[in-house]
């Protein structure tokens, strides 16, 4: 199997590139939601003798498909569209702010009424910078299917939006069906959409339980998710003999390249020929929070600045190995941090 490449003045002339994306993403926009408490001043509730854990600091970053399109901007991409559904609360309006900070379109997130804003509140001691600092997390998220009228404003906003865009990126996080913003109403739409269109755009999906349902767009799966598992251990992998003639397969059926995400093994790319992509190894704790969604938005920025998809998924490996070493927070990578980490990796090659 060959072995990526990436040059210093290739990144560089990539990079360059990159404010001149036009890329839209449609999908499930979450809100991160940090509540920082101080366990020095927790107090006991005097009618349940309960711990109430005193909150000294709020903060909120766009999570999901929000994370995709915070490393998009962090890269310089300067035009950026969000498409989906949220809930017309506070978390939506949160959720807004911090996209529209980025420089972020969102006058396609439309807010709807009867939806929640999918919301990751995550409670940490703001004396505990490192993962043990996280208390357990509380999750906000539709419980019944998404509605007509939402699915119908989605399509309506990709038909608008496409035509001004050199990418559209799929982002399916929701894990229970027909729940978030693509539905199989809107997923069957999207692939019809990429069938006709996908030698003109680049279409890229990931999902965290259907990534075998689409077609003619650029999958992202995971090596278990290749596999059609949805369940791992900590730790685990996959036998490259038994990995490879599960995406061979999945490639013929997807009509259109593989991107296979290893973890710390890195990246295994289809096309144009099978190619290996290793990781960027990295020292200390680390948080692998959104890696995926980090390493999605490095792909795509480099496809769109005219990158093979090996090329593309070194990108990814370096933006994702800076994402994962900042702990609390939802992590981007600039494009100022990757000539340093990409000369890491070659040194880790040799």
């Amino acid at each position: 199997m060959k072995t990526a490449a990436l040059s210093t003045e290739r990144l560089a002339e990539l990079m360059q590139r990159f404010a001149g994306a036009r890329i839209a993403v449609v999908g499930d926009f979450f809100l991160d939601k940090y509540l920082d408490c101080d366990p020095e001043i927790e107090e006991r509730s005097v009618e349940t003798g309960r711990a109430a854990h005193q909150v000294c600091g709020i903060r909120t970053s766009p999570g999901c498909a929000g994370v995709v399109a915070a490393n998009l901007a962090s890269l310089g991409v300067e035009t950026l569209y969000a498409i989906g559904i949220v809930g017309d609360d506070g978390e939506g309006y949160d959720l807004r702010n911090r996209l529209n900070e980025l420089g972020c379109n969102t006058e396609h997130l439309h807010s709807a009424a009867d939806r929640m804003t999918p919301t990751y509140l995550k409670p940490r001691n703001l004396r505990d910078a490192s993962l043990a600092g996280e208390h357990d997390r509380y999750d906000t998220k539709n419980r019944t299917e998404t509605p007509a009228e939402c699915e119908q404003k989605v399509l309506a906003s990709i038909d608008e939006i496409l035509p001004q865009v050199d990418a559209l990126m799929i982002m399916d996080q929701v894990e229970e069906r027909n729940r978030g913003s693509i539905t199989d109403t809107v997923r069957i739409d999207l692939i019809e959409r990429a069938s006709k269109l996908k030698d003109e755009k680049i279409f890229w999906a990931d999902s965290r339980r259907r990534i075998h349902e689409y077609r003619h767009v650029i999958i992202k799966p995971n090596e278990f998710e290749a596999l059609g598992r949805e369940l791992w251990l900590p730790g685990e992998e996959v036998d490259p003999e038994i990995l490879k003639p599960a995406v061979e397969k999945l490639r013929s059926e997807v009509e259109a390249p593989i991107c296979v995400t290893r973890g710390s093994l890195g990246m295994i790319v289809t096309d144009p020929e099978w190619t290996l992509v290793p990781a960027v190894r990295v020292e200390g704790e680390i948080d692998a929070t959104g890696a995926g969604d980090s390493a999605s938005a490095g792909t795509v920025a480099a496809l769109c600045a005219g990158a093979e998809l090996a090329e593309a998924a070194v990108v990814a490996n370096l933006v994702a190995s800076l994402t994962i070493q900042q702990l609390a927070t939802t992590g981007v990578a600039r494009p100022e941090q990757l000539a340093d980490r990409l000369a890491m990796w070659h040194e880790q090659q040799q």
